[in-house]
């Protein structure tokens, strides 16, 4: 009995970790905090907190639906997970490009820019482009359809056991997320202002690698299946194996 709740434990915890461990290099909640502080930049602290938990909470059920259902939902609309790598990047270029290009030598009026961030603001851009694609991108949700088809065990004990983990890993990254969102102005002030821009900077050009990244994986990945489908079948077919010579009848 001890060594069967010692091996539910152990798959908990391998869960947990491969989860805070494989997301959380790809999410890179600290310089998404440099992006939403950018994007949400003149609204008042009390906005940016409605924000950050609204975040946190969409990253929360879309990591926990993709990690159940999404094999499911991209067989169901006939979708490869190159298509997702591709239409993600071309998002996460286009964010990228624009806030590389923005001009921090435009004098902003802070209030005008608060005035603007409504409730209604708030819940269109909550989800759009702050929740995906800027903090969970399609190569994050890449990633937990693929750890997801891992969680199934030989046993039903075992499979839940490495759900409660996934799940337990989930919430972390969910405050992780919610904690730099919501201090991200703090965090930018350690910074000092040069500091704050040139981070801004940095973290807007790696955003632009990073969707050019993901087009150029899906881009390799469908190009190759491609290659597998089309070329080596056509290749075999023109050229049929050899039969193998005769023997030569024997001596009479």
């Amino acid at each position: 009995m001890e060594s069967a709740l010692l091996g539910y434990f152990l798959e908990f915890g391998k869960s947990f970790l491969q989860i805070v461990a494989t997301l959380l290099p790809i999410m890179n909640p600290p310089s998404g905090a440099a992006m939403f502080l950018s994007v949400t930049e003149g609204a008042s602290a009390k906005t940016r907190h409605a924000l950050a938990n609204s975040i946190s909470r969409n990253c929360f059920l879309m990591l926990i639906i993709f990690i159940l259902l999404g094999s499911v939902v991209l067989k169901f609309f006939g979708i490869s997970k190159d298509i997702v790598l591709i239409g993600g990047g071309l998002l996460v270029v286009k964010m990228g490009w624009g806030l590389v290009n923005a001009d921090s030598s435009t004098p902003k009026h802070d209030e005008q820019l608060a005035d603007s961030y409504t409730p209604e603001k708030i819940q269109q851009t909550a989800f759009f482009p702050l929740s995906f694609p800027m903090t969970v991108g399609p190569g994050t949700l890449a990633v937990c359809i693929t750890v997801g088809a891992s969680f199934a065990g030989s046993t039903v004990s075992i499979t839940v056991a490495r759900l409660l983990g996934g799940l337990l890993g989930i919430i972390s990254l969910a405050i992780i997320v919610r904690v730099c969102y919501g201090y991200a102005e703090k965090l930018m002030d350690m910074l000092g202002e040069t500091g704050a821009v040139v981070f801004l900077r940095i973290a807007a050009f790696i955003l632009l690698c990073l969707g050019i990244q993901l087009i150029w994986n899906g881009m390799a990945s469908a190009i190759t299946e491609l290659y597998h489908q089309m070329i080596i079948p056509l290749a075999s077919s023109t050229n049929p194996p050899v039969a193998p010579p005769m023997p030569a009848p024997a001596a009479q």
